[in-house]
């Protein structure tokens, strides 16, 4: 066990009793326990396995590469369109933890293999999302944001144009495109300090 998770799960206060039960289940699963992006995370040689977090409305057990499990039991559920990879388990009381611990297993147990395999995901490539016509507008009139973007690691370009493509109407895109020239213009990306 680690202190790290020790100290979360004491801060915890929506989700402690089914966080513990959670992390019960993978703490007899063989994988180390650590600490990453601020919750608990089980890792296997150093690769992501799983990870526990807490929203509003549900917990969750999120799968790194749950996207290659066979989910025979349909639990799985994909966060939002854009994620490529991880699958998420929700919970929203322990009752359903300890109903579901056998399947749980079972998708641990096919997360471990799929980890030993080596197995990878294959995401989308940078090139397959849509430019919004907008970016493509203010590229022309301004090379130097299109080097800079072209400069910027494929996820960060990747963040960029989820962001302004999210965007319904054509004035909200041009707005975010212009709020965020300069931070490209310094390479940097959208969460990026």
């Amino acid at each position: 066990m680690n202190p790290k998770v020790d100290a979360f799960m004491e801060r915890e206060k929506r989700w402690q009793k089914e966080m513990r039960l959670l992390r019960g289940i993978l703490l007899g699963c063989q994988l180390s326990e650590e600490l990453k992006w601020g919750v608990p995370c089980y890792t296997l040689g150093g690769k992501n396995v799983v990870l526990i977090h807490g929203f509003k409305e549900y917990c969750a057990l999120l799968f790194h590469k749950g996207v290659l499990l066979q989910d025979a039991e349909s639990i799985l559920v994909r966060q939002t369109g854009q994620v490529q990879s991880a699958r998420q388990v929700r919970f929203t009381n322990a009752e359903e933890i300890r109903e579901l611990e056998p399947v749980l297993k079972a998708y641990l147990q096919e997360a471990i293999e799929v980890e030993k395999k080596g197995l990878k995901v294959a995401l989308k490539k940078t090139e397959a999302y849509a430019v919004p016509e907008e970016l493509r507008e203010k590229f022309i009139g301004h090379p130097e944001l299109r080097a800079a973007f072209e400069a910027l690691t494929p996820g960060r370009q990747r963040g960029y144009l989820l962001h302004f493509a999210a965007a319904k109407q054509s004035k909200t895109r041009v707005a975010r495109i212009e709020k965020y020239t300069e931070r490209i213009l310094e390479g940097k990306g959208l969460q990026d300090e």
